[in-house]
């Protein structure tokens, strides 16, 4: 298999050590690929810039961005204006401190990116990735991609360094902001106690394999039966009702997943596609 091509060509710098890298998409859609379609013909449906005054399409190279300062009244920066705040440093990423992996909240990650050794950067890249696996700990710096400016988290995988795309703490929406609705009562030591039990009854490894996308399938699985004429009834859904005695539903998914027995680890059970698979070749 090819690498992903290179997204971004920079360079790591921690202390006075610089080390080129290369940024990699380290994730990639499966989403499925709807094509918007004119609901009568099945006819293409495009879309277009066009402008509101003069009524006509507008290509790319006369496109710029435009920051409205006052009401009607905008500021125009071109491509190269824009990235003239990028300054020297943008395709740096200096790490400003060495953290413990556990002190990050996953919120604030947003996306993973691979770094390759860019030229030069073989020797640096590999004392750098041994250095962050040995100690356990990851690297925070900021840098600019596709003009917006970016934390970004560095840590060790078995062979690679991976960096997390980070959002600003001002990016987060705080949680004071919700309309949370204050309960009625406490929940109860024994409600606790169940609901903790529960949690145990259902303890595993994480095995992100053992996890599948079956709401793809299923939509697979309905352009199927469209494309052979069948007609599509969407399921009624159930009304959300008060939990009039949360203890007995508490107990009674106790009862439900072994009476008290925790379920088995991924690793002792076969997900339902290796399972089809193997009835397929006839092995299991």
């Amino acid at each position: 298999m090819a690498m992903p091509r290179s997204l971004w060509n920079g360079t790591i710098a921690f202390g006075l050590v610089r080390v080129p890298v290369k940024l990699h998409s380290a994730t990639e859609s499966k989403k499925i690929p709807f094509r918007e379609r004119h609901l009568t013909d099945g006819a293409a449906i495009e879309h277009r810039r066009l402008c509101v005054k003069e009524g006509r399409e507008v290509p790319y190279g006369e496109i710029v961005k435009g920051f409205e300062v006052s009401s009607g009244s905008y500021v125009m920066l071109s491509k190269e204006e824009v990235t003239a705040v990028d300054g020297a440093d943008a395709h740096v990423l200096d790490i400003e401190h060495f953290v413990s992996g556990e002190e990050i909240d996953p919120i604030y990650y947003e996306r993973a990116y691979y770094l390759s050794p860019g030229k030069f950067g073989d020797e640096p890249y590999r004392v750098l990735h041994a250095a962050l696996r040995r100690s356990g700990r990851v690297g925070i710096g900021r840098f600019v991609f596709h003009n917006k400016a970016r934390l970004g988290a560095i840590r060790a995988l078995e062979d690679v360094i991976v960096m997390h795309a980070m959002r600003f703490v001002d990016e987060l929406v705080p949680d004071r902001e919700l309309e949370m609705v204050k309960p009625d009562k406490e929940p109860t030591k024994l409600e606790l106690d169940t609901a903790e039990l529960l949690l145990e009854q259902l303890d595993s490894t994480f095995e992100p394999q053992s996890y599948e996308n079956t709401y793809r399938d299923a939509v697979l699985q309905l352009i199927e039966r469209k494309a052979r004429g069948e007609a599509i009834e969407a399921p009624e859904v159930p009304p959300t009702v008060r939990e009039d005695d949360l203890l007995a539903t508490l107990r009674a998914s106790l009862e439900e997943h072994g009476g008290g027995r925790r379920r088995p680890r991924p690793d002792a059970t076969r997900s339902s596609t290796a399972r089809k698979r193997a009835r397929t070749r006839g092995d299991g």
